[in-house]
C-alpha cells in the first residue's frame, strides 16, 4: 500500500499490492519490450540493410532534426582536434584520472583471464584468452554530455587488446551535426579514431550489418533509450552480440539507522536526475528515516535544473520511492529479486550485507562511496545490466571483450590412462572412429 504525501513516494513491503510490486520490479524496461516500439526499430534496421548510408542520414534527419551527406558520417581528425580545445583543464584532467582508474581495474582483469593447470599426471589444461577482432561502442547524448561512458566501454576494450573499435554517437541537438567534444576527446586519448554521427537505432543497424561507410563489427556495447535497447536486441539475429540490458538507470539504497538521510537523500537523487525512466529506491526498516529522507529530498530538489528537477521527481514517484521493510533480511530478498543494477549498501557493517547479495550489477560498501564517484573516476565499470539482467550477465569490462579458447595436452601416459574410458564411452555412444582414434598402445 502507498503510503505518505512527499514527493519521495511511499510503500509497505507487508502491504504492497501484486500490481505497484510488478511495477516497482519491471521499471521502465518494460517500454523496451513494447510491440510498436519494436516494429518502429525492425523498420530502421530493414532499411539500413537495403540502403546503407542513405537510411544512415534519412534517420539522422527525420529522428535528429540533422541533416547530414554520407560524407559527414565519419568523425575527422580535425574535429579531434577541435574538441581538445573546447574542454577545461579540469575536464581533461578528470577525463585522465578516470581513463587510468578503469585501466588499471581492467588490467586485473586481463591478468587473471589465461591459465594453466595439471588436472590429474600427465593431463594439462588451460585456457587462452584473446579480443573479439572488432566491436562497436554506442554512446548516447540526447540527455546530456557523457564522456564518462565512452570512458567506461572504451577503456575495457582497448585494455582487453580489440585491435579495431567503431563509435556511434547521434550528433548534439541543435548544433547542426556537432558530435560531443567530450566524448571525442575520450575516444582521442584511448587512440580510437573510428567514430560515427547518425541516429542512435539507426547506427545500431549499421555496426551489426555495415553500410558503405561502416564496416560491422562482432559485438555491440552501450547504453541508450529504449528505442537503441530495442535495437541492439534485435540485431542478434544477424550474428552480433550484445550486452543485456543497458537501459535506463536504476539504483537502491538499503540503509539502517547509521545512514545519514541527507546523503541517502543526495545519492538517490544522483540516479535519479538521469531520466524520467530511472528508478531511486530505499529499503529501510526504519520509518522515522523515511521522513528524514523525504524531507532532505523536498529540499534538495529546488537546487536542481528545470530539466533535472523534472527527471529526478519522476524517477522517485513513477518506478522508484521508498520501502518500509519489517527487517533488513526482507530487504535482502526484495534485492535478489529486483537486481539492481546500482546497489549502496549504507549501513553499520555493509561488508556483512554484501556476502548476502546474489544479484548486482554492482555492490558499493557505505555511504563514504557514493554513486557519483563509481560512474565516473573509481575504475569499476558503469555500463552495467539494467531490468533484472544483473541475475544473468554482468557490467562492461575487459571480460566483455575477450573470448577464450580452451586448451589441453596430454603425456603418454595420460593418454594410456584415458583410453579405456573414452573407448567405453564412444562405444556407447554410437561412434566407432572416435573409439578406433584413441589407437593403440604407444599412439
Amino acid at each position: 500500500m502507498q503510503v505518505g504525501g512527499s514527493r519521495l513516494k511511499r510503500y509497505e513491503l507487508l502491504t504492497m499490492t501484486l500490481e505497484e510490486r510488478k511495477m516497482i520490479m519491471r521499471r521502465s524496461s518494460r517500454d523496451v519490450f513494447d510491440d510498436a516500439l519494436f516494429r518502429s526499430v525492425e523498420g530502421l534496421i530493414n532499411d539500413v540493410r537495403q540502403n546503407g548510408d542513405a537510411a544512415l542520414v534519412r534517420a539522422t534527419a527525420q529522428f535528429d532534426g540533422i541533416q547530414l551527406q554520407n560524407s559527414d558520417l565519419k568523425v575527422r581528425p580535425e574535429e579531434f582536434e577541435a574538441a581538445e580545445r573546447q574542454l577545461s583543464p579540469a575536464v581533461l584532467d578528470a577525463i585522465d584520472e578516470a581513463i587510468d582508474h578503469v585501466r588499471r581495474f581492467n588490467q586485473h582483469i586481463v591478468d587473471r583471464t589465461s591459465w594453466q593447470a595439471e588436472l590429474a599426471p600427465g593431463i594439462f589444461v588451460g585456457e587462452q584468452a584473446s579480443p573479439i577482432d572488432r566491436v562497436g561502442l554506442y554512446v548516447p547524448c540526447r540527455k546530456g554530455s557523457f564522456p564518462s561512458v565512452m570512458i567506461h566501454l572504451g577503456t575495457p576494450a582497448v585494455t582487453a587488446g580489440v585491435p579495431d573499435i567503431a563509435v556511434v554517437l547521434p550528433p548534439l541537438p541543435g548544433g547542426g551535426g556537432i558530435v560531443d567534444p567530450a566524448v571525442l576527446a575520450v575516444a582521442g586519448r584511448l587512440g580510437i579514431s573510428e567514430v560515427y554521427r547518425c541516429n542512435g537505432v539507426a547506427g545500431i543497424a549499421a555496426l551489426a550489418l555495415g553500410t558503405e561507410t561502416i564496416r560491422p563489427v562482432r559485438r555491440i556495447d552501450g547504453p541508450g533509450s529504449p528505442g537503441v535497447t530495442a535495437a541492439q536486441l534485435a540485431v542478434q539475429r544477424f550474428g552480433v552480440a550484445v550486452g543485456l540490458l543497458y537501459g535506463p538507470s536504476e539504483a537502491v539504497i538499503l540503509a539502517d539507522g547509521s545512514a545519514d538521510p541527507d546523503l541517502l537523500a543526495a545519492d538517490l537523487l544522483n540516479d535519479a536526475e538521469h531520466g524520467s525512466d530511472s528508478a531511486a529506491l530505499l529499503l529501510t526498516d526504519r520509518p522515522e528515516l523515511i521522513d528524514a529522507v523525504a524531507r532532505c529530498v523536498a529540499s534538495r530538489l529546488p537546487a536542481l535544473p528545470d530539466v533535472r528537477r523534472g527527471y529526478a521527481e519522476a524517477a522517485i514517484s513513477q518506478y522508484g520511492g521508498a520501502i518500509l521493510v519489517h527487517d533488513l533480511d526482507s530487504a535482502i530478498d526484495f534485492i535478489n529479486e529486483y537486481a539492481p543494477e546500482h546497489l549502496q549498501l549504507a549501513v553499520a557493517s555493509p561488508e556483512s550485507f554484501a556476502t548476502r547479495i546474489r544479484n548486482a550489477g554492482e555492490i558499493l560498501l557505505g555511504q563514504g562511496t557514493p554513486f557519483a564517484a563509481a560512474n565516473f573516476s573509481v575504475g569499476v565499470p558503469n555500463t552495467l545490466p539494467t531490468g533484472g539482467f544483473a541475475h544473468l550477465s554482468s557490467a562492461v569490462t575487459a571480460h566483455t571483450y575477450l573470448k577464450r579458447s580452451s586448451i589441453a595436452r596430454l603425456d603418454a601416459a595420460a593418454l594410456a590412462a584415458l583410453r579405456p574410458g573414452v573407448r567405453a564411452l564412444a562405444e556407447h555412444e554410437g561412434f566407432p572412429a572416435h573409439a578406433a582414434a584413441m589407437g593403440a598402445e604407444g599412439r
